[in-house]
């Protein structure tokens, strides 16, 4: 297949460029600057700019979306949700329509766990969940989804959506950078009373079903939910990323309860449900209509993570 990645530079985008060219795909790649590594066809543009390179997706059979609007702070922006809407929605949308003008066969959108929701109650999410985005970048990852489906209703063009939950690996930006910082630093952390049970994904484990929904014929039309497995609490995760480091893990057994009053009253409390609130996700229905494996050991997993940040 000649498949056409955008946010190729992105964390996920250079893994995934890297995993199709190994399975001998042609890939074209669209990014902001000229990029370190070969990646396939290189396409310089900005996402917003479309027409400047629109003409390289009448040759290809596949857009997989991955550029987009995140990591970013909003403490500084006066509308935070418009800000989302601008990229992670209206780009989306316009790259689409070139997408359906061009005759491109499928589009692969890279969404959120997000539009269902922050936290889970003792059941994963599932696609069948009702979705109930909250923060401005779920809501945004959400109405994309809903213009999308839209856009390619009886159209000749297939649509995939994936909702991954929190991407892991070395090379990782955001929450997981900032956490792998935290442990290799040997701060005393205070998860030990923390009994919460998150989903996570590898990057290897997300671009082997991009892959997979890229090409597979059952994947037409459909939402995937995806996550390696089992579910891991915040403690767990920080003994795991101390054993890849040869590091001690030093948790202190303070109350959930009080972790939630200090972290509200500092205006934190959405960095409370994500270090001590459950979100589990449900990938059954992934791994029974594709045949998708995920990684089985979430533990060993992010201990060979750790291992490899250790050593850059």
């Amino acid at each position: 297949m000649k498949i056409f990645v955008t946010g190729a530079s992105g964390f996920i985008g250079r893994n995934l460029c890297e995993q199709l060219l190994a399975e001998r795909h042609e890939v074209v790649a669209l990014h902001r600057r000229p990029p370190e590594v070969a990646c396939g066809e290189v396409v310089l543009g900005e996402l917003d700019d479309i027409g400047a390179w629109s003409d390289h997706l009448k040759t290809v059979d596949c857009v997989i979306h991955l550029a987009g609007r995140a990591h970013v702070t909003t403490a500084h922006e006066q509308n935070p949700l418009e800000a989302f809407r601008k990229v992670n929605r209206d780009a989306c949308i316009r790259l689409a329509e070139a997408c359906l003008l061009s005759g491109v066969r499928r589009f692969v959108f890279i969404s959120s766990i997000g539009v269902n929701g922050n936290e889970t109650h003792g059941k994963a999410f599932s696609e069948l969940s009702p979705v109930a985005p909250h923060a401005p970048y779920a809501i945004a990852k959400h109405e994309a989804e809903v213009g999308l489906a839209a856009l390619f209703k009886d159209a000749p063009t297939e649509l995939v959506i994936i909702r991954p939950p929190l991407v892991y690996g070395a090379h990782a930006p955001g929450n997981f950078r900032r956490l792998l910082k935290l442990v290799a630093s040997g701060t005393p952390m205070p998860f030990a009373g923390v009994a919460n049970r998150r989903s996570v994904i590898s990057v290897e484990s997300l671009c082997n079903f991009i892959s997979l929904a890229a090409q597979h014929p059952k994947a037409a039309g459909e939402v995937f939910l995806v996550a390696d497995e089992p579910a891991i609490s915040t403690a767990a995760m920080v003994r795991a990323l101390a054993r890849g480091m040869g590091r001690r893990s030093l948790q202190l057994p303070i109350p959930p309860v009080l972790l939630k009053t200090l972290l509200s009253l500092v205006g934190k409390r959405a960095l409370y449900q994500q270090l001590c609130c459950s979100l589990e996700v449900d990938s059954s229905n992934a791994q029974r209509t594709l045949g998708w494996i995920p990684e089985r050991n979430v533990e060993a997993s992010l201990q060979k993570e750790s291992a490899i940040y250790r050593g850059l």
